[in-house]
């Protein structure tokens, strides 16, 4: 799957992206910057700038990761050179930034999904965010804008802009690709009716439900608490059951990364 998501990288990159003179964020991106400027091939800056944060990596959060991180780079870096020499798909600046975010997306989700990593600025920003308020993702963004907008001294402000457009595309297909699109919300009701807001749920939604035994804060009285996990499509479904059942029901819907074992998927509702 690593081996996948670079090869979808590569595409992205050398078949939208670069021949347009669109950059990418992190690393990748002062990459693209560094080939334009200096004339050498992007598939070398892509493993020369990135080896320092691989040292980090390895040292400070683990060897599998490094292991996976390298394998991605080299791999990227290899698919790079061999896509160069084709002709690009598209000269439309708009269309190239559309669907080179979209496929360097699905590329860098595959990779992130699988454990690995493709730009040394998520590992800096892995380490930061547990040492700061940050996080991760706000970490990425503080350094992508640094970078993206280098990029209007280095081509054009409106590829800077362009880049912008691209790098937003990828970062939400990135989270599709890891989260899926049918992606899973946990589900935390307190109600006076937890009885029969269960059984809405297990024989509308076919969900299993967990009960959790609880106490007012300011009451002192007893209280059930149910918890569940859905699709995000099915939101709008169980909102509509808790309010026939109970009006002043207190509802919290949080995202739910990964989830294995349970009743999670539905069952069948005959």
């Amino acid at each position: 799957m690593l081996l996948i998501g670079s090869i979808f990288t590569a595409i992205g990159l050398e078949e939208f992206l670069v021949p347009n003179q669109i950059i990418d964020g992190g690393i990748v991106g002062i990459s693209i910057m560094a080939s334009h400027l200096t004339g050498m091939p992007l598939s070398l800056f892509l493993v020369l700038l990135n080896l320092p944060f691989l040292y980090l990596g390895y040292t400070q959060i683990g060897k599998t990761f490094a292991i996976s991180t390298v394998f991605s780079i080299l791999s990227l870096s290899y698919w790079v050179s061999i896509f160069h020499p084709i002709t690009e798909v598209t000269r439309d600046l708009f269309l190239s930034a559309t669907f080179g975010g979209i496929v360097v997306g699905i590329g860098v989700g595959i990779i992130i999904r699988y454990g690995g990593s493709l730009d040394g600025t998520e590992i800096v920003a892995i380490l930061l965010g547990k040492k700061s308020g940050f996080s991760i993702g706000e970490i990425v963004m503080f350094f992508n804008l640094f970078i993206l907008g280098s990029a209007g001294f280095v081509f054009s402000w409106d590829k800077a802009m362009y880049s912008l457009v691209a790098y937003f595309i990828a970062f939400k297909v990135i989270d599709i690709t890891i989260e899926g699109l049918d992606e899973s919300k946990g589900i935390l009701i307190v109600t006076e009716a937890p009885d029969e807001i269960a059984d809405a749920l297990m024989a509308r939604l076919g969900r299993g439900v967990t009960i959790f035994h609880g106490e007012g804060g300011y009451s002192g009285e007893s209280k059930k608490i149910l918890y569940s996990v859905i699709t995000r499509l099915e939101i709008a479904k169980l909102k509509t059951i808790v309010q026939e059942k109970d009006e002043t029901a207190f509802v919290t819907v949080t995202d739910v990364h990964d989830v294995m074992g349970g009743r999670v998927k539905k069952k069948s509702i005959h």
